[in-house]
């Protein structure tokens, strides 16, 4: 029975990492609708109300991104906006990680090692995602022609 348990648990971690690193990209617009939604229910919207206004936001934030990176051509504006994408992402990996491995490892300096780690392990997922959603760039771009 205990080691049905350690199976099970360990299967529950590989699928929330696996669903982290799939819904990474959208940590940015799920943060911008959840913080825009909470603050429309202080303000006096209902629950529905602000459910409806962060879900509004959260999609204008995820349609913008990509409309911007499929439209935008310096690449160092593509860059910054894949930043605003990956910085949230890498800050949700860090935390989940941290909430895996504090259960798995006593010492806090290796919990911070291995939440690092997986920081930077989701950010990389997420700018791979990011730039696989991006259309490339033309060919030749900003050569001079003859």
């Amino acid at each position: 029975m205990v080691l049905l348990s350690v199976l099970g648990s360990i299967a529950a971690i590989g699928v929330i990492c696996c669903l982290l690193f799939y819904l990474a990209v959208y940590a940015l617009p799920l943060f911008a609708g959840v913080t825009v939604g909470a603050w429309a229910y202080g303000s006096g919207a209902g629950w529905l109300g602000a459910f409806a206004v962060g879900a509004v936001v959260g999609l204008a934030t995820l349609l913008a991104g990509h409309l911007l990176l499929a439209f935008v051509k310096p690449l160092w504006l593509r860059l910054v906006i894949a930043a605003a994408f990956v910085a949230p992402a890498a800050i949700a990996g860090y935390h989940a990680t941290h909430g895996i491995v504090k259960h798995a490892m006593p010492s806090e300096t290796w919990q911070i090692a291995f939440s690092v780690v997986g920081a930077i392990i989701v950010a990389i997922t997420a700018f791979a995602r990011l730039a696989s959603l991006a259309p490339p760039g033309q060919a030749g771009q900003g050569v001079a022609r003859a």
